[in-house]
């Protein structure tokens, strides 16, 4: 979708890279049913390519142009997947995020046009769980939101056979940690954790095959999938937040340990 000028030839609106029009339904494999985007951008023009875009998909989506609205909104309809601007005015998406966290276990994809790391960073640290730097492919933004919605549970063969031997299907028990599978809800030591459906993906991924290393590339796989080919560093960032909702340091961990130049294992080696 773009826009017209006053002459009436169409522009596309800034960050956002249009290389080949909208996707075409045929042949394109269809999103979860009824899945509910909410997009929140205060740019009107670049909200309404991303939401064609999404429509296009099978989504449902809604807008919002300002943080306010977009907390109103994700209360009311409970979106599965939140696409959100970071530099919004009045409530930065920053803010909207934290709060959206409060109530929500959505995805969250942020929007930035800022390149600085620390920025992105910051945006993870509040509870987005991908982001996308402007200017963007809206193409590569939906592959996103489907590889997100795709993701439950579905492990290589290799590791699915080592993680039925490894515990019972419906939950995982190790050392104070409690890992309920089905109801997707984690204790230590008898306490309630809250995370992120990111969060706990990534702690199913590790706790899955105790004593195994898996690498940047591995969890990328295992979390985010096969078509995600951004920084791996949110792989480090994701590990962070989990350890510390865990109660977890990396220092002196109980669940999760550093494997310096390979990557993470849940345990010890001889688990």
């Amino acid at each position: 979708m773009t826009t017209s000028d006053a002459a009436g030839s169409e522009v596309t609106p800034p960050g956002v890279i249009i290389s080949d029009g909208l996707p075409e339904a045929n042949g394109v494999e269809t999103p979860v049913p009824s899945a509910r985007v909410l997009v929140v951008d205060d740019e009107k023009a670049l909200a309404d390519v991303v939401s064609r875009y999404l429509h296009r998909g099978g989504y449902d989506v809604t807008q919002a142009h300002d943080g306010q609205s977009a907390l109103q909104l994700a209360r009311a309809l409970q979106p599965d997947v939140v696409v959100l601007d970071l530099n919004l005015p009045g409530r930065d998406g920053l803010d909207v995020c934290r709060e959206l966290r409060e109530f929500s276990d959505c995805y969250v994809v942020m929007l930035t046009a800022r390149v600085e790391e620390v920025d992105t960073l910051r945006g993870l640290s509040v509870g987005a769980d991908d982001y996308v730097t402007k200017p963007f492919s809206p193409r590569e933004l939906v592959a996103r939101v489907d590889a997100m919605l795709r993701r439950p549970r579905q492990r290589t063969a290799s590791v699915e056979t080592a993680k039925e031997q490894a515990a019972p299907p419906s939950q995982r028990d190790w050392g104070g940690l409690v890992i309920d599978l089905q109801n997707y809800q984690v204790t230590v030591d008898g306490k309630s954790v809250e995370l992120t459906r990111t969060e706990f993906d990534l702690l199913d991924a590790l706790s899955a095959t105790p004593g195994r290393v898996l690498s940047r590339p591995d969890l990328i796989v295992e979390v985010w999938g096969d078509s995600w080919v951004d920084d791996e560093r949110l792989v480090d960032v994701h590990v962070a937040h989990l350890r510390r909702k865990l109660g977890d340091p990396a220092g002196d961990p109980r669940f999760i340990r550093t494997v310096r130049g390979r990557g993470y294992r849940f345990g010890s080696a001889d688990a």
